[in-house]
């Protein structure tokens, strides 16, 4: 056994220095200014219930893409996490890469969305935002990005409306709700829903956000908060800390109907799997989607597996189909300077390559 050297000085001297890093840390804390959500420029398009369509602004790049790329995120958080910080921003990139970027903000759900369901959502809002944009370029398709739930979204939407979509990309989106290693699948597949939203109506934000963070406790409930004091000195990285922090706990509520047959639908049934969703009066057969498809995963993604991502494979129509791996987590994928470097200039290439 290795003698653990432990002595009062080295102890003192520790002590002081991390006395020392906390001062100051906390000075940075305390002139820390406004936190900032979304910095790309963008104009309102259109506007429906609690919904905003934005347009993002090139600032000076030339859109080499014609056809417009709309961005459907997941109901789940706030949307800015693609455009967290200017050197840290999916949209941003994807703009530099010649894209004329679209994204759907949901915005915060109340008491009066209780009821809107699946199709409310994805052949209500997601296909009237389609159509605005297809009206506004003069067009009959537009290129799809979806994201994690939204990317759940877009297969169905792009299932369900083949001839308004040109090319799909989705990213750590999942397809397989019940692979061995998803967690959070694990939880909810003996959990009654109906009691839930009967009892809720809409389910708190701040209900599914603990549970996310329950999926990691000692990493994302105490560790980070640990190993801050160590980015306190720095005041640019306390700003990217509260940024993450804000984002973290930004948490919209779920319109109940609409959480209810997600979660029946997808998790507890694994209906893409087994052919059995039907959203409204259409049912979701995954063969139709017969256009280019690219589907980005993260490899270390503890919400998304791998697999529960690579599975669409094997479902869709299409002949044109790519994966790509990112060595990383379910949110680096958006926020890393690697993921940044690499991953929006390949949808960029892709697109392109399909234009």
């Amino acid at each position: 056994m290795i003698p653990i050297d432990i002595r009062a000085d080295k102890l003192a001297q520790e002590m002081y220095d991390y006395g020392q890093k906390l001062g100051r840390g906390v000075e940075n804390l305390l002139n820390a200014e406004k936190i900032d959500t979304g910095v790309t420029p963008r104009v309102e398009i259109y506007r429906e219930d609690k919904l905003t369509l934005y347009r993002y602004q090139a600032s000076g790049q030339v859109i080499q893409n014609r056809t417009p790329l709309l961005i459907v995120y997941a109901l789940v958080n706030r949307p800015y996490m693609a455009d967290l910080q200017e050197n840290r921003s999916t949209i941003k990139n994807l703009l530099d890469a010649g894209q004329d970027v679209y994204l759907i903000d949901w915005g915060y759900p109340d008491g009066a969305d209780r009821c809107l369901t699946l199709d409310d959502y994805i052949n209500g809002y997601i296909d009237r935002c389609v159509d605005v944009i297809l009206k506004r370029h003069k067009q009959t398709q537009i290129n799809l990005l979806g994201i994690c739930q939204g990317g759940t979204f877009s297969l169905c939407y792009s299932a369900m409306h083949p001839t308004k979509v040109k090319n799909l990309i989705t990213m750590v989106t999942p397809v397989d709700f019940k692979t061995p290693d998803n967690m959070l699948s694990n939880w909810v597949q003996h959990m009654d829903i109906d009691l839930l939203v009967d009892t809720l109506g809409n389910i708190p934000g701040e209900l599914l956000n603990w549970t996310f963070l329950s999926l990691k406790p000692f990493s994302l409930t105490g560790q980070k908060y640990v190993n801050m004091v160590d980015v306190l000195e720095d005041a640019d990285k306390v700003k990217n800390f509260l940024r993450m922090e804000k984002w973290i706990f930004d948490s919209p509520d779920q319109a109940g109907e609409t959480f209810r047959q997600f979660i029946k639908g997808f998790y507890q049934q694994n209906g893409l799997i087994e052919g059995t969703i039907k959203i409204g009066n259409r049912s979701v057969d995954l063969k139709n989607i017969n256009i280019p498809v690219l589907n980005i995963y993260a490899e270390q993604d503890h919400l998304v597996p791998p697999d529960a991502s690579k599975a669409l494979r094997n479902l869709v129509g299409t002949k044109d189909y790519t994966e790509l791996s990112f060595p990383g987590g379910h949110i680096g994928i958006y926020v890393s300077g690697k993921a940044q470097a690499q991953v929006p200039p390949a949808i960029g290439t892709w697109l392109d390559e399909r234009s």
